[in-house]
């Protein structure tokens, strides 16, 4: 299992916490007390592995393409107002992730970061409609010589820790990691109307390899 860096901390400590927990019970709790204590600190950790799991994805990079930018469900497909870049309707589309999904977060696009701003804020639901606008969350806007795509990483209920890599002027590659959510979010993806979206509602896609849509 390929394991993310994001994840080592929390690995460690929590290998450390349930160590000393099965330690603690062994010497003081009843035999079956800690054997039970063993077999849920094993699942525990089994838990957190899995969440911090970094597959690795092969992208077919197409100028034409748009890749989703994140492992999910898609929960969203709407026409709304962007109002903080472009400001100006676009068709939004979002994807959930659950915490038993890859939360790595992927480049959608190749080109050039124009813009990168982390926002602190709340922790509603990530499903919530003004988790987009009220959440701790973070917009990187990718231009190309084709177009520009707005994503956001979105904070939810759970996720408290938001990781994002792009600065302004760097080169963002299609697939390429440009950040990590820990626990359940979402990202919201913003297209030029009229740009044809190749997935519907409730479809699972995976990051760095569904083709979310394709450029006009």
């Amino acid at each position: 299992m390929f394991l993310h860096k994001e994840g080592y901390p929390t690995i460690l400590i929590s290998l450390g916490v349930l160590t000393l927990l099965c330690y603690g019970t062994h010497a003081m709790a009843p035999e079956w007390l800690f054997k039970a204590v063993v077999v849920l600190s094993m699942g525990v950790m089994v838990i957190v592995l899995q969440f911090f799991r970094n597959p690795p994805r092969h992208t077919v990079a197409n100028a034409n393409q748009v890749i989703a930018p994140a492992d999910g469900k898609v929960v969203v497909i709407e026409e709304v107002e962007e109002p903080e870049y472009f400001k100006d309707k676009r068709i939004q589309v979002s994807i959930f992730m659950s915490p038993f999904n890859v939360h790595v977060n992927r480049y959608p696009i190749s080109g050039v970061v124009d813009y990168a701003k982390y926002h602190p804020g709340k922790y509603l639901v990530a499903w919530h409609p003004k988790s987009s606008t009220e959440n701790e969350r973070t917009t990187v806007v990718v231009k190309n010589d084709k177009t520009a795509v707005l994503f956001r990483q979105i904070a939810g209920a759970m996720a408290r820790r938001i990781v994002m890599y792009s600065k302004e002027g760097d080169k963002a590659v299609t697939g390429g990691e440009m950040g990590f959510i820990k626990f359940g979010s979402r990202v919201d993806l913003y297209f030029p109307l009229g740009t044809k979206i190749n997935v519907s509602l409730q479809e699972v896609v995976k990051g760095g390899v569904s083709v979310i849509a394709e450029l006009s």
